[in-house]
């Protein structure tokens, strides 16, 4: 090869710049598995969170205690599974157990649908925090009014809790996109797997390495600063502060 490069940061603008094509393709690849996996697994999450925080009265019929009884069971069941298990270990075991079972999934496939698991495991507990959040009172109100308890949940409840479920949305999709990089064990072409193939051409692994390193962090910073963005506007003007200041110039 002529003109070597000479030193870290030589290698490093060589390996950016000769395997360009990898790194985008690992990047497109990096944010499709987040992406999605965050929002199906948030979905996922909001309906295992909500199931979670079913209730039941005295009064209920008892085919109705027994099927709640068991969505709550198999919900409690999921999330300690998915919350006390790696990321990794789930990957290896759902790719290499459906390929087993007769299932010829694709890796991203596998990868999202890891992503989808993991994530609603970790958001049932924020969604189900985020209902508890809300005043008892103001569900209880509605249903004085007649509402219907899905009716109270979905038109009083869930907008509120929303509002405080979206930060800890926000933080999930920044980990699931630095944990894709565990996806690597089962063939999905992300970053990490791009640059253990392009460190591997001049076996300039930490070069490589570093390369990925400063992308990521620019996806997370980016993106960060997006989150804390729509965080603001959803959080509204604080108009109450300045007609408290308004009153009192005119006292």
């Amino acid at each position: 090869m002529s003109n070597t490069p000479n030193g870290v940061f030589e290698w490093i603008w060589f390996i950016a710049s000769e395997y360009a094509q990898l790194f985008v393709e690992g990047t497109l690849i990096t944010l499709a598995v987040s992406v999605a996996g965050t929002i199906l697994g948030f979905i996922l999450g909001f309906i295992v969170g909500i199931a979670e925080d079913s209730k039941l009265s005295k009064n209920d019929p008892v085919p109705k205690k027994i099927f709640i009884g068991i969505i709550k069971g198999i919900s409690k069941i999921y999330i300690e599974l998915f919350r006390g298990t790696p990321m990794i270990v789930q990957a290896m075991i759902i790719y290499y157990g459906l390929r087993q079972g007769g299932f010829e999934i694709d890796p991203i496939m596998a990868g999202i649908l890891v992503t989808v698991l993991n994530t609603g495991a970790y958001m049932a507990e924020t969604v189900r925090a985020g209902i508890k959040s809300i005043d008892i009172g103001q569900r209880e109100g509605a249903l004085a009014m007649g509402m219907s308890p899905i009716s109270a949940m979905m038109n009083i409840v869930l907008p509120q809790a929303f509002k405080n479920i979206v930060p800890e949305m926000a933080n999930m999709f920044l980990t699931n996109l630095k944990m894709t990089s565990v996806l690597n064990v089962i063939g999905v072409k992300e970053l990490f797997l791009q640059a253990k193939t392009a460190g591997g051409t001049y076996y300039k692994y930490l070069e490589s390495y570093l390369v990925i390193a400063i992308i990521y962090f620019v996806l997370c910073f980016l993106f960060n600063r997006i989150f804390l963005f729509i965080e603001k506007k959803m959080a509204g003007k604080k108009d109450y502060a300045l007609a408290v200041e308004y009153m009192d110039n005119n006292e």
